[in-house]
């Protein structure tokens, strides 16, 4: 009724007189080398002390002591105590009290499986709860919801920046453009070909020496022209020379 899959092996031996501490003795060795016994129940019923004197005995306590497999003591009744007790892992009161200790109660067991399911389920269910409500706490931030938002301001930012980027390199062209206009005006008007294109010449030696002074040259010698266009040689005919400034000041 307790609980029907418990099973045993029980060794019948004398409990009293001469025989009582060899046959326990025995059955106590045969027990505890089995590996499937998991607890030793050593058990009579009530009786004088005479009768109970086996389970002080000195052999029976030592062979109770050196074994490895646990031991319950249920000698006589409550008020009975042999030696056996003292050795043993644990007194019973009486055999039933042993039966009792050693083997659990169906219902009860049965009943506290049913409340440790119940303790887990709603344990499971809590967190369960708990992580449902912090997955939507997370999907319903906006990074999760349109996930393109993150991306939305970078982008702005980008698109602000290659504008402004373009409209500074166009003023940096336009800018340079009106430079290099203006330098190759300056550059027109500094040139020597410059010079030719609104009516001047040069004249040359034959040796291409540049002609500064009417006095480097004689009469009838041969110079060259180089106008805007084409170039000419011509003969001098008379040279003059410079009218001194205080000359003017007359």
């Amino acid at each position: 009724a307790r609980w029907p899959g418990a099973r045993f092996e029980i060794r019948e031996v004398a409990v009293q007189g001469d025989r009582a501490v060899p046959e326990v003795t025995g059955a106590l060795g045969e027990l505890d080398a089995l590996e499937s016994i998991d607890v030793i129940v050593i058990a009579r019923g009530g009786g004088s002390v005479e009768d109970l004197l086996p389970f002080s005995e000195e052999a029976l306590v030592r062979a109770a002591a050196s074994a490895s497999t646990p031991i319950v003591s249920a000698i006589g009744h409550e008020g009975d105590a042999p030696l056996l007790d003292l050795v043993a892992d644990y007194r019973a009161s009486t055999p039933t009290d042993a039966a009792r200790r050693i083997v659990p109660d169906f219902a009860v067991e049965s009943e506290g499986i049913s409340q440790s399911r119940s303790r887990i389920r709603a344990a499971l269910d809590a967190r369960l709860t708990r992580e449902a409500q912090e997955l939507a706490l997370v999907t319903s931030r906006p990074v999760l919801l349109s996930p393109d938002a993150v991306l939305d301001s970078h982008r702005d930012q980008l698109s602000r920046g290659t504008e402004a980027m373009r409209r500074a390199v166009e003023r940096r062209l336009a800018s340079e453009s009106q430079e290099l206009v203006r330098a190759r005006a300056s550059l027109a008007a500094l040139s020597p070909q410059g010079t030719l294109d609104r009516g001047y010449a040069m004249l040359k030696l034959p040796n291409g020496a540049l002609i500064r002074d009417a006095a480097e040259v004689g009469k009838g010698a041969l110079i060259e022209g180089v106008l805007a266009r084409g170039r000419l040689v011509a003969q001098v005919v008379g040279t003059t020379r410079p009218i001194a400034p205080s000359a003017i000041d007359e």
